[in-house]
């Protein structure tokens, strides 16, 4: 059967002139890498805060924005966004290697002590990206040289940077709600019409400054089906959301995987949004969050707002740190 190619336009991404197209009988949109490569140089926040800038859209995160976010504690509660460290070989990830040390002394003092390994980047820890974990034709972000990064560590854009902490506003897009589902199946795409029917539905509108949380259902989904091909088969964002998140101006994204729809529907670059993020706008990104808790705290409470605050390891060179997510009602 021949396959018919319809223009389609998605918010933003018209303004940008990228033509994206849809086959018969696939709801997925197709884009090049040209395409790609288009969007992501119109959306470049490359020089927006000079040549030395190492915190991208984390600039965007004022002392009048942490005000702001503190503000929006009520209740006191605390919620964990982080998945339990998983200590098996789960979704082609290695796993958290934790040896205990024990000093026994019946007569005397003792104690324990504890040695951690992990390999956080991929499908199963929860962690974040610093802005030289992506580099594209040998760049990074801001026009960096890849030759920065090297076995002992990134000379420029390290987790380092982030040594200050997140703390802003979070807010949880949660799209298991919007479609009424427990998760979302296969390899949904997101797409900016859902981010802002989210936002009428729940009450708010992202602003500048903000963290985007994308709650796919993603470890839910895992507890029902079990095992599955992750990159050729899950939910998330579709690349045309990169033009809505330079609009909104949002300081960080995150989801419960790795941000993207997969297959994204660029066969030349497999995780577009992911690179779009890092390498264009400048975003770091928290990846492979467990949003279940606190989405269930927000539906209980009718507030999809909270208090995000993530503290990074303050590694020198680090390509990113495993962490723990706090929202704060």
């Amino acid at each position: 059967m021949s396959t018919i190619r319809v223009t389609v336009c998605l918010t933003a991404a018209c303004f940008l002139g990228v033509n994206l197209t849809v086959s018969q009988g696939e709801d997925l949109p197709k884009v090049s890498r040209a395409d790609v490569e288009k969007m992501i140089g119109q959306l470049s926040n490359w020089g927006r805060w000079g040549d030395a800038d190492e915190l991208g859209t984390l600039n965007l995160i004022t002392p009048r924005k942490r005000r702001e976010a503190a503000a929006l504690v009520k209740a006191g509660v605390s919620v964990s966004m982080a998945h339990d460290a998983v200590k098996i070989e789960m979704d082609s990830s290695s796993p958290f290697e934790h040896e205990v040390s024990i000093n026994r002394n019946a007569k005397d003092v003792g104690g324990a002590g504890d040695r951690y390994s992990v390999s956080y980047h991929g499908f199963t820890h929860t962690h974040i990206d610093a802005l030289c974990h992506v580099f594209y034709k040998d760049r990074m972000y801001n026009g960096l040289s890849a030759d920065l990064v090297t076995k002992t560590g990134a000379g420029r854009l390290s987790i380092h940077a982030v040594k200050r902490g997140i703390f802003t506003r979070g807010v949880l897009m949660d799209m298991p709600a919007l479609f009424g589902v427990r998760y979302l199946e296969g390899n949904k795409a997101i797409y900016p019409r859902d981010l802002e029917a989210w936002e009428k539905k729940a009450g708010f509108k992202v602003s500048s400054g903000d963290a985007l949380l994308i709650h796919t259902g993603r470890w839910t989904r895992r507890k029902v089906e079990g095992k599955w091909e992750i990159m050729k088969n899950s939910a998330g964002l579709h690349v045309s959301c990169l033009p809505w998140l330079k609009e909104r101006d949002v300081a960080i994204v995150g989801s419960d995987l790795a941000l993207d729809v997969m297959p994204s529907g660029c066969p030349e670059i497999e995780l577009p949004v992911h690179l779009g993020v890092v390498y264009g706008l400048g975003s770091c990104i928290l990846d492979v969050c467990d949003f279940r808790a606190v989405a269930k705290e927000a539906r209980q409470r009718r507030r999809w707002t909270f208090l995000l605050n993530v503290c990074p390891l303050a590694v020198e060179g680090g390509t990113g740190s495993p962490i723990n997510p706090i929202a704060t009602f």
